[in-house]
């Protein structure tokens, strides 16, 4: 068993932490002010060919898989967990695709991504149907022509206003039907007659990519642009599996950034005539945060892996989880126990404490809460996907 980066990866990760360290480290705080699109960041990111690493080389990407992704999103989240959402971008809403999408689709879409021309946002969320997807009634109905005619409203999409293109989830069936088999995904061209943008949320933190609603009117969609089968819903869960370890290593990241930042104001503040580091309370919890990074980080690390090796299908589902559910429940410990180490000075703009705390909660309820995880890893045990003889 090798836990170590092949020589690519290796550099990989050595390029996007010097990335990390000069152009979206000093950044990090305007972004989070100004809650505008971080421009600067994306061109940064495409101009270090990093917009195509889990899209494969015959498609314009670099072929470094989620493993790559991974990697490279852990290092920008040590910084800023909007630059490291605009990289995950690259791989919710072109992963169905990737799964079951034709080769037509596959080569209209997904060179666009890898290259920077174009961007995309995922659309399965309504305001009545968040953990409980079947529960959705954005309306697919198949016209004459073969075309499908969506009507529906998508909210909390990230990424939203910036995109070209999204990913999108409705009934193909009747809209009170709880069957998986009455849910399909679709390619809808933002350009398409009656798509717009509606209104665009408030967010505690993670500010700077654009997170709101997709308004659908009467919106006639190709039938080319169905991604797999009409009843595709099980896409939308192999797909969400799939991604378990890129939201995985935005958390991991930001518990990296959050101790590291505390650590350094740590050993240099003086409190009772000696620096807050030589406290023991204040080591173990630097110890037992240590401790619990790296073992969030071979979970997440396996789980990536195996995601490339194609393994996200049901009997997977429990180990795809826990890299999910550990590592964004330690980014919230990390980033309190970062504020509580800095005292009244961590909850203040005046350091970069108070806004990992606020990022990291959105990392325990997009893609699956941290409760839609436990039911999922427990699931997979009562099974026996994960048992232990």
């Amino acid at each position: 068993m090798d836990f170590d980066f092949s020589d690519e990866l290796s550099q990989l990760q050595l390029s996007v932490r010097k990335l990390c360290q000069d152009k979206i480290k000093p950044r990090a705080r305007e972004i989070d002010l100004s809650h505008e699109y971080p421009q600067d960041i994306f061109e940064a990111f495409k101009q270090a060919d990093m917009l195509g690493l889990c899209i494969p080389e015959e498609y314009g990407g670099s072929g470094a898989g989620i493993l790559g992704l991974t990697i490279a999103i852990e290092e920008v989240a040590k910084y800023s967990n909007t630059a490291a959402l605009m990289l995950l971008l690259t791989r919710l809403p072109t992963g169905p695709i990737m799964i079951a999408g034709s080769e037509e689709q596959k080569r209209r879409f997904l060179p666009g991504i890898a290259t920077g021309q174009s961007r995309a946002a995922f659309g399965l969320s309504e305001p009545q149907a968040g953990s409980d997807v079947v529960g959705m009634i954005t309306k697919a109905d198949q016209d004459s022509d073969g075309d499908w005619i969506l009507n529906g409203t998508k909210c909390w999409m990230s990424g939203v206003a910036q995109a070209d293109w999204y990913t999108v989830f409705a009934k193909t069936g009747e809209v009170g039907s709880r069957k998986h088999g009455s849910i399909s995904a679709f390619i809808v061209d933002r350009q398409l007659e009656g798509v717009r943008v509606g209104r665009l949320d408030k967010k505690m933190g993670v500010k700077g990519v654009d997170t709101g609603e997709l308004i659908l009117e009467n919106v006639k969609v190709p039938k080319e642009n169905v991604i797999g089968e009409v009843g595709g819903f099980r896409l939308a869960m192999l797909g969400l599996n799939s991604m378990r370890p890129i939201v995985a290593a935005r958390g991991i990241g930001l518990a990296e950034g959050a101790l590291m930042y505390a650590i350094e104001y740590a050993k240099e503040r003086i409190a009772f005539s000696k620096p807050l580091s030589d406290n023991q309370g204040i080591r173990w919890e630097i110890a037992k945060l240590s401790t619990e990074i790296e073992a969030a980080r071979l979970l997440t690390y396996r789980a990536a892996d195996w995601a490339d090796k194609k393994r996200y299908t049901k009997e997977w589902v429990p180990y795809l989880s826990m890299a999910k559910y550990y590592a964004t429940e330690l980014a919230v410990k990390a980033s309190s126990v970062a504020v509580q180490m800095l005292g009244a000075a961590g909850y203040m703009e005046d350091h970069l404490t108070e806004l990992y705390y606020r990022d990291a909660k959105q990392l325990t309820i997009v893609e699956g809460t941290s409760q839609i995880q436990l039911g999922l890893i427990a699931k997979g045990v009562l099974d026996k996907d994960l048992w232990w003889d």
